[in-house]
C-alpha cells in the first residue's frame, strides 16, 4: 500500500495480510552445508508457484536433494532485464514466487536487486528470509570488532575503479567485509597489504564445508602465505578499520615502486639495497617488491 503525501509516496508492506495478492520470496540458500537450509525456507519452496533461479541446474540440484519438484525459471545477471516484465506480470496474477541465488542471500554479490526494487515500485509484497550467507559468519569467526562494519563485496577489476574502491576502504574506521575468487585472492591480498600496511585481517573459506578454514594475521603474513600456498573456494576477507591511535608511516601513502625509489634517494644506495629494506619495513616477501619495482 502507498500512501501519496505531497510529491512523496511512503509505502507500508503488511507482508501476511493480503492472501489474493502475489508474493516474491527472497530465499537464502546453503554456501555449502545442506543442513543449513531452514525448515521455513523449505516451506515456502514447496509453496511457491515457480522457483526463480540463478542457475536452474544448481537449484535443480538442491530441490531434488530434498525431494521438492517445482517449476524453475532463470533469473540471472544476463538475462535479468529481460525477464523482469514476465515476472511482474505473474505476480500481477497472484502467483507466489521465490527468487534463489546459487548460494547465499539473492541481491547480496548475486543476482536479486533490480527486481526485488520493480516488485516493491508495484506494490508486490517483498518478503525475505533469514538464512545463510558468507558475510556474517566470516566476521564472527575473524575475531575482529564487530560492533560495526561494512560489507563491501568483490573488488572492481578495473584498475581506476579497484583504486577508488580502496580509497574508500581506507576511510573506514569500521571493520569490512570483502569477497573474492580463488583465481584473484593472490593479487588482492598483495594490493590491500600494500595499501593498507600491518592491518589485522582474516580469511575465511569453504565456509560450512568439509574443509572451511580460517587464515587469521596482518595482511602481509596472509599475503606471504598464500602466495606459496594457493587457495581453493570462495574467499572471504574481513579486516579492520583504521585505528586512530596507530601512528601513520611516511610511506603507507606511497606505492611499492615509489617507495623503493625514496629509499634510493634518500639513503644514495643501490635499488637492490633499498629493495631489501622496503621488504623489511613492510613485512613483504622480497621478490614481491622485486616484481614492483622492476616489472609491474
Amino acid at each position: 500500500m502507498s500512501i501519496k503525501k505531497g510529491m512523496v509516496a511512503m509505502q507500508i508492506q503488511k507482508s501476511y495480510q493480503n492472501d489474493s495478492a502475489g508474493v516474491l520470496y527472497i530465499v537464502p540458500t546453503p554456501i555449502g552445508n545442506l543442513e543449513d537450509i531452514t525448515f521455513r525456507a523449505l516451506r515456502v519452496l514447496e509453496e511457491a508457484d515457480i522457483v526463480l533461479a540463478e542457475d536452474t541446474r544448481n537449484t535443480g540440484k538442491l530441490l531434488h536433494h530434498f525431494d521438492l519438484k517445482k517449476r524453475m525459471i532463470s533469473y540471472h545477471e544476463h538475462n535479468k532485464a529481460t525477464r523482469q516484465d514476465q515476472i511482474l506480470a505473474m505476480l500481477a496474477e497472484g502467483q507466489t514466487l521465490v527468487l534463489v541465488s546459487d548460494a547465499g542471500m539473492p541481491g547480496i554479490s548475486d543476482p536479486g536487486y533490480e527486481v526485488i526494487q520493480a516488485a516493491i515500485d508495484q506494490d508486490v509484497a517483498v518478503i525475505v528470509l533469514p538464512g545463510a550467507n558468507a558475510a556474517l559468519p566470516a566476521l564472527v569467526g575473524s575475531g575482529l570488532s564487530t560492533s560495526s562494519f561494512y560489507f563491501y563485496g568483490f573488488l572492481p577489476r578495473k584498475n581506476k575503479e579497484r583504486e577508488q574502491a580502496f580509497e574508500l576502504l581506507a576511510s573506514l574506521d569500521t571493520t569490512f567485509i570483502l569477497y573474492e575468487s580463488p583465481h584473484r585472492i593472490t593479487q588482492t591480498m598483495e594490493q590491500l597489504a600494500e595499501r593498507f600496511g600491518n592491518r589485522q585481517a582474516s580469511i575465511a573459506r569453504e565456509l560450512s564445508k568439509k574443509y572451511e578454514e580460517y587464515l587469521r594475521g596482518n595482511l602481509p603474513e596472509l599475503a606471504a602465505w598464500i602466495s606459496d600456498h594457493p587457495l581453493k573456494g570462495e574467499c572471504c576477507i574481513v579486516i579492520e578499520g583504521k585505528q586512530e591511535q596507530q601512528e601513520v608511516e611516511w610511506w603507507e601513502s606511497l606505492s611499492v615502486k615509489a617507495h623503493v625509489e625514496q629509499m634510493m634517494k634518500e639513503r644514495e644506495c643501490t635499488s637492490k639495497e633499498a629493495i631489501k629494506q622496503v621488504a623489511k619495513t613492510r613485512q613483504l616477501p622480497k621478490r614481491d617488491v622485486y616484481t614492483a619495482y622492476h616489472i609491474q
